[in-house]
């Protein structure tokens, strides 16, 4: 059964542990089926600097953030060791996946083709990468979310214990476990990456 990691795109500009990570993801996904999907980092900031300069509409913003969810995507495959970029319609993104891990290739989602076409998740800073890939792990029958997040990051570090975006608890399934790791913790992602 596939493990859905997303990669934080808060972890990019920690470029030591961005590739440690990315290293640890390569380790694993020679032994288990695994499914990169990437935050949207610097780009989705753009987004949201220009949404607050400019007052977007929640649609433009939305679809924005998605496509910069595919730009990480590209930058993710572009430094992980035999990544390749899965940018499918919802009629093929699972014969993608399937081929990419039938090749012993470890596939990164651009979801923006696939999102568009379903559109599964409401327009709104409450969905970040988080949520898309809480519904992903859905749509995939995926057991488990690892969720890596900037270096030091502990699930205490807000008064609610929210490290995740709001509309999280809503988009991922009951029978989806997930882990959020610090990307600093490489024993501790291992180790959630390995377990079933």
């Amino acid at each position: 059964m596939i493990t859905i990691v997303k990669l934080g795109g808060g972890v990019l500009p920690h470029a030591g542990h961005f590739d440690n990570a990315l290293a640890v993801i390569g380790e694993v996904a020679r032994d288990r089926p695994l499914l990169v999907v990437p935050g949207g980092g610097p780009f989705a900031d753009a987004v949201r600097a220009i949404d607050r300069q400019r007052d977007l509409h929640a649609d433009v913003a939305h679809w924005m953030a998605v496509l910069a969810m595919d730009q990480c995507a590209h930058l993710v495959a572009g430094r992980l060791a035999g990544a390749v970029v899965v940018s499918a319609s919802v009629l093929t993104v699972r014969y993608e996946i399937e081929a990419a891990l039938a090749a012993g290739r470890v596939p990164v989602l651009a979801p923006s083709n696939w999102l568009r076409d379903v559109d599964p998740l409401p327009h709104s800073w409450d969905v970040t990468s988080d949520s898309v890939a809480a519904w992903v792990s859905g749509e995939l029958g995926a057991s488990r979310l690892v969720l890596v997040k900037p270096p030091g990051t502990r699930p205490s570090d807000t008064a609610d214990g929210a490290v995740v975006d709001a509309y999280f608890p809503r988009a991922l399934p009951s029978h989806v476990a997930s882990v959020i790791v610090a990307a600093d913790r490489l024993d501790a992602l291992r180790s959630a990456l390995n377990d079933s």
